[in-house]
């Protein structure tokens, strides 16, 4: 039995939305009611988080398999952060299921090696991990409220995302770490080059969690890439600079009823 939460929301083609670490689809209302104009919209709730139960073993390709196994057939998919590289692994695990992929905010590796210096210190995500579970309510506004700035209704959009945020439950202390070890053990660079499908990066130019140079890489390694930078935004240009966002989307999948 499958226990991912999943609201189905809109008129169009199918459209599926995977959040980032932590959080839960919520934080896509911003531009949902936009989306849902044009697009049948699959919201996905990651493993123990927002109103989806944890799983186990958890990790990427247990997360990917367990939303491969709910998501409509042929479907275009976008995917935020964590939610990137889980969008990544359902297309190079289940490639006859997925049509075209929008990643936003993505990287094939968050963390720095010495042959990769497009990421970030391990130690900075562990830190954020540590302030989520001593203060989620707290630590996740302030994080929205920074990916918020430049935002025309910046204020407004906090406001919205901290009372839909109230309404679902904290993820446990288990599952943030467990999705945190995804984030710091994740390296898809090797299997770039695999993923056969049309594939449009959206990236903060002021992306200090995923650097824009990671999506310039992905960019010459993906065999159908894509790459529209939004110039001011930072990890969440879906809430920064909605309009821009949605323009990029939209041009890509060319919904008919546009």
């Amino acid at each position: 039995m499958n226990n991912t939460h999943i609201e189905v929301i809109g008129n169009g083609p199918n459209l599926v939305l995977i959040h980032g670490w932590g959080m839960h689809s919520a934080v896509w209302q911003p531009v949902i009611k936009k989306l849902s104009k044009v697009f049948t919209l699959h919201l996905v709730d990651l493993p123990g988080m927002g109103l989806s139960r944890p799983i186990e073993p958890y990790h990427l390709h247990a997360t990917a398999e367990n939303i491969a196994e709910i998501l409509p057939p042929n479907a275009d998919i976008v995917g935020w952060s964590l939610g990137g590289q889980v969008a990544m692994r359902i297309a190079l695990d289940y490639p006859d299921m997925v049509r075209r992929l929008v990643l936003v905010g993505a990287t094939p590796s968050f963390v720095n090696k010495p042959d990769w210096q497009f990421g970030m210190a391990g130690d900075v995500f562990s830190s954020f991990a540590y302030s989520v579970n001593a203060d989620y309510q707290k630590t996740m506004t302030q994080f929205l409220t920074l990916q918020c700035m430049g935002a025309d209704d910046a204020r407004s959009t906090v406001k919205l995302l901290r009372n839909k945020f109230a309404e679902r439950p904290i993820p446990s202390t288990q599952v943030l770490q467990k999705a945190l070890q995804i984030l710091l053990e994740t390296d898809l660079r090797s299997e770039i080059e695999n993923l056969r499908k049309p594939a449009l990066l959206i990236h903060g130019d002021r992306d200090t969690l995923a650097p824009v140079q990671a999506a310039h890489w992905m960019m010459q390694h993906l065999p159908m890439g894509y790459l529209r930078v939004v110039a001011g935004a930072s990890h969440a240009p879906f809430l920064s600079h909605q309009a821009q966002f949605i323009d990029a989307l939209t041009q890509f999948l060319e919904p008919t009823s546009l």
